[in-house]
């Protein structure tokens, strides 16, 4: 379908040259979610061909609040790479990332393959080898946040970079369906929620990334990282911005945004 292959090489121009695009669901409307995803893998595809290191995946719209605010109703996936991890409170450019905006989630990190369409909760509570709270700094290809579903999911979903905390907790040192998060910005809340927003939990999140990652032909490996979904709605971020996460269990992380563009 030519269609997804020009949505693909769109998104990808506006990677390269920092200029968002327009919309790509024209593109692949007669396709739906599938060529959605087609377009997605071929630039997952070009990428890794150029040298990314692919380390997990995010899982993205899994909480009410988010999927009202783009005006969809299903969760969908994209790739990590290993030049998307920020370490703790590093400075951020703010031209790095195109229309970020920032999302505190529960990240897990992976201590055995979860390779099976047919895992259960138990399967994935035992992979899981410790969880981390996480900011998501995501940003859209797509100019002015004017995205569906399907544009979303071809543009990797909305992924931009993420930062992980440095306090590990297995799974049963804290409630992460009830644990509490606050993604604050000088000390003013910009986002709430909970673990409950991730489908339920952040392990049912995990369980549908899973089932799906393994059809697709891209299982989940040991020592893959999930973002495993935002827990509040989504919050903008400007030049000298330093928004901080905290979720109950799992301690804080930051994320700290230059004042100026990174030239």
């Amino acid at each position: 379908m030519a269609g997804i292959q020009e949505a693909a090489d769109r998104i990808y121009q506006a990677s390269q040259h920092g200029k968002p695009c327009e919309p790509v669901k024209d593109l692949l409307e007669a396709g739906g979610v599938e060529a959605a995803y087609a377009c997605q893998e071929i630039n997952t595809k070009r990428w890794l061909d150029g040298g990314r290191r692919l380390v997990g995946r995010k899982i993205g719209l899994t909480s009410p609040a988010v999927q009202q605010q783009l005006g969809v109703d299903q969760p969908d996936y994209g790739m990590l790479y290993a030049d998307m991890d920020v370490p703790d409170g590093e400075e951020i450019p703010i031209d790095r990332v195109m229309q970020p905006r920032v999302e505190a989630e529960i990240a897990f990190v992976l201590g055995e393959d979860l390779d099976s369409e047919q895992l259960t909760t138990a399967d994935v509570v035992s992979a899981v080898d410790y969880a981390v709270v996480a900011i998501e700094i995501v940003g859209s290809r797509i100019a002015d946040w004017k995205i569906g579903i399907l544009d979303t999911i071809a543009d990797n979903a909305s992924s931009g970079l993420y930062v992980l905390g440095s306090q590990p907790r297995s799974l049963f040192e804290f409630d992460h369906r009830l644990c509490g998060m606050v993604l604050e910005r000088r000390g003013e809340p910009i986002s709430v929620g909970a673990g409950a927003a991730c489908l339920g939990s952040p392990v049912s999140s995990a369980l549908w990334l899973a089932k799906v990652m393994a059809r697709s032909g891209r299982p989940l490996a040991e020592g893959d990282i999930l973002l495993t979904g935002a827990l509040g709605p989504m919050a903008a971020v400007e030049p000298g911005d330093v928004v901080e996460a905290r979720i109950n269990g799992l301690g804080s992380v930051r994320a700290a945004f230059a004042s100026g563009n990174g030239g």
